[in-house]
């Protein structure tokens, strides 16, 4: 007889999960079956578009984000309007339906589920964002952060309300 607990599938990833306005949370998503298809510019510059399209985030702002050619991270601050499952939902879901369209195929982009941490009070929300954003440069894609082009953050303007 096998002993084995079964193991938890994506909805382990909700356990625990609680919705707060005003908390930043850092989330990844990551492409079904790890695919790198965002390893070509086309690919990658149609889903980085979908993805920091502020509309695309209702219910919470998008801080930061960095798009991998397998996967994406982002800080999110969530307003209060809604649970941090239906902001994610959306933005998932709506991310890769225009994604499939403007591809002209079908299937899954994002595995079921997210990665998300809350970030605690103390720590600081611009190290968080270099840490994010730096990926491109610990993974060896670019030597100069400045030579990838799929990320963002709001730090970037003068007009930043962080």
């Amino acid at each position: 007889m096998d002993s084995k607990p079964p193991r938890p599938g994506h909805a382990a990833l909700r356990k625990g999960r609680c919705s707060l306005a005003g908390q930043v949370y850092f989330l990844t998503f990551i492409t079904q079956g790890r695919q790198r298809l965002f390893a070509e510019w086309r690919p990658a510059a149609t889903m980085s578009r979908l993805l920091s399209r502020g509309d695309r985030w209702r219910g919470g702002e998008l801080l930061a984000w960095v798009l991998m050619p397998d996967h994406w991270h982002g800080l999110l601050r969530l307003d209060g309007e809604r649970t941090l499952g239906d902001v994610l939902r959306y933005a998932k879901g709506g991310s890769a339906r225009a994604f499939n369209r403007a591809r002209q195929c079908a299937g899954a982009v994002w595995v079921p589920g997210c990665f998300e941490r809350a970030l605690r009070r103390e720590e600081n929300l611009r190290a968080a964002a270099r840490y994010l954003v730096a990926n491109p440069l610990r993974a060896g894609l670019v030597a100069d952060i400045g030579d990838y082009p799929f990320w963002d953050a709001v730090w970037l303007t003068d007009d930043c309300p962080v």
